[in-house]
């Protein structure tokens, strides 16, 4: 006996373990010594019966790499298969650009991931301060134009006063000068009494044509007041605005009062900078400008991108457009068909609606196929490519499908390893009845049903050791030991 090789003969050799001395019993193989001629090994022990069973313990799984795939209905003949790869969708990627000139400090770091709500930058802006120089005019104009029409009433009611008091003083006066008058008539009183009395009367005329215009001029002069309140209060409601716009707060919220040095201010004029935060949850994907650094107005500072807004783009055949139509079911598979390594599971699918592109490509003569997965698995990553496979008639009857790399050619015989239903640790070897096939599935006509389990991964080392055509150069101990020939 020897160790077992690394050469391509004992890599076969050590397949054929799993056939000739599990699934069948060996001869020759005894603890101590072996028979020393093939007569006497016909004598010691009876032929082994055939069998198409292959025992696939746990070791020899892990060894071989063995993986099982189930067997599923699918509509093979019905299935249009392309090629394609992820895309974000129009409305993942968001950018934040400053509002106005300044200097940018950045508070994020590429890729991380933030909230709704998280600060991505601040920007120290001068026309800032501008802006609030005007918000502070615009308001001092209406606490101006609210003090007098505070004080409006009062002096129109001072006014009125004064009017009724000088209107009953020209009737005192009228009442005297029609007395001095018939006095005159009598031939009493003086003229220079009636001339006094009369010069009084006009002086309360004089002081009541005054006070009437005064009365006027208040009135104009407070709706004009009231004019440039409504004006002031626009333009206060316009700025107000646009700091809203700018810091990212509602305008009610820049209107709340909060503890200054110099008393209570509100918070619009408190803001010694603009703090841009996040709409929406994403990923911080790239920076238009360093930090620190003075970016123009509009300039674009941040970019976030929601990973999960992910749908996948495939170039479908201009030829086959008379089987595609929106809405139709549709699958996104890996373009690996295997289960294990490192590749993406063949069986970790998404699923979805077709939607057919507006504009199609002349030269190639391809359409774009869209669909956007109904929940994205781990593998979904803008540019990852992979396959799109489409149901063009979904009344079709589903046949029972495995995947085409689990059926394995001995010679000109399909070959399949169905996982034994009573014992896991075997697998039952059959010719595989195939009906029709789309490139990665093949429909089975016999032998198998939906649910059965089927080798995936190492069905070629399977189909090697239990072939008929191939020549067996040992067999292997359980202890790993390695018999040249089959003594």
């Amino acid at each position: 006996m020897k160790p077992t090789n690394t050469t391509p003969t004992a890599s076969f050799l050590v397949v054929s373990l799993a056939f000739f001395c599990t699934a069948t019993t060996l001869v020759g193989c005894s603890g101590d010594s072996a028979p020393t001629t093939a007569d006497e090994m016909h004598d010691d022990e009876p032929e082994p019966l055939a069998t198409n069973r292959v025992a696939i313990p746990s070791a020899v799984r892990t060894n071989l790499g063995i993986t099982f795939v189930k067997v599923e209905t699918r509509r093979v003949e019905q299935t249009l298969r392309v090629p394609g790869r992820f895309e974000y969708l129009p409305t993942a990627t968001s950018e934040y650009r400053t509002m106005l000139a300044g200097r940018v400090d950045l508070l994020v770091q590429q890729f991380d991931r933030v909230e709704a709500g998280t600060p991505l930058f601040r920007l120290l802006s001068p026309q800032w301060r501008t802006l609030q120089q005007e918000l502070a005019a615009a308001r001092a104009q209406i606490d101006r134009a609210r003090i007098h029409a505070e004080n409006y009433p009062l002096q129109l009611a001072g006014l009125d006063e004064l009017e009724v008091s000088l209107e009953r003083s020209a009737g005192v006066w009228d009442e005297r000068i029609e007395q001095l008058e018939s006095l005159a008539e009598l031939g009493g009183g003086t003229n220079e009494s009636l001339a006094a009395a009369r010069s009084s009367r006009s002086d309360v005329e004089v002081q009541l044509a005054t006070l009437r215009s005064q009365r006027a001029q208040l009135v104009a002069n407070h709706a004009e007041h009231e004019a440039d309140r409504e004006a002031a209060s626009r333009q206060f409601d316009a700025l107000l605005a646009t700091a809203s716009t700018l810091v990212g707060h509602a305008p009610e919220e820049l209107m709340t009062p909060v503890a200054s040095s110099v008393g209570e201010r509100p918070l619009w004029a408190t803001l010694d900078e603009i703090e841009v935060r996040a709409d929406h949850p994403g990923v911080v994907a790239q920076f238009g400008v360093t930090d620190g650094a003075w970016a123009d107005q509009r300039a674009a500072v941040v970019t976030l991108t929601r990973p999960e807004l992910l749908r996948f783009r495939a170039s479908g055949l201009q030829s086959d457009m008379g089987a595609l139509r929106d809405g139709l079911l549709a699958r996104i598979v890996p373009p690996t068909p295997t289960l294990t390594g490192r590749a993406v599971p063949l069986n970790d699918t998404m699923h979805g609606t077709l939607s057919i592109g507006l504009t199609a490509d002349p030269d190639d003569r391809t359409i774009d196929l869209f669909v956007v997965p109904d929940s994205l698995s781990s593998w979904g990553r803008a540019g990852v490519t992979a396959l799109l496979e489409i149901v063009t008639d979904e009344t079709a009857r589903p046949e029972t499908a495995i995947p085409l790399s689990a059926v394995q050619r001995d010679g000109l015989i399909p070959v399949i390893f169905r996982r034994d239903p009573d014992d896991p640790n075997q697998a039952i070897r059959l010719e595989a009845d195939l009906g029709i096939d789309d490139g990665r599935w093949v429909s089975l006509l016999s032998g198998v049903r939906e649910g059965d389990e089927v080798v995936l991964d190492g069905a070629f080392q399977l189909m090697l050791s239990t072939s008929g055509t191939m020549q067996k150069g040992g067999h292997f101990h359980s202890d790993g030991t390695f018999h040249e020939g089959e003594d």
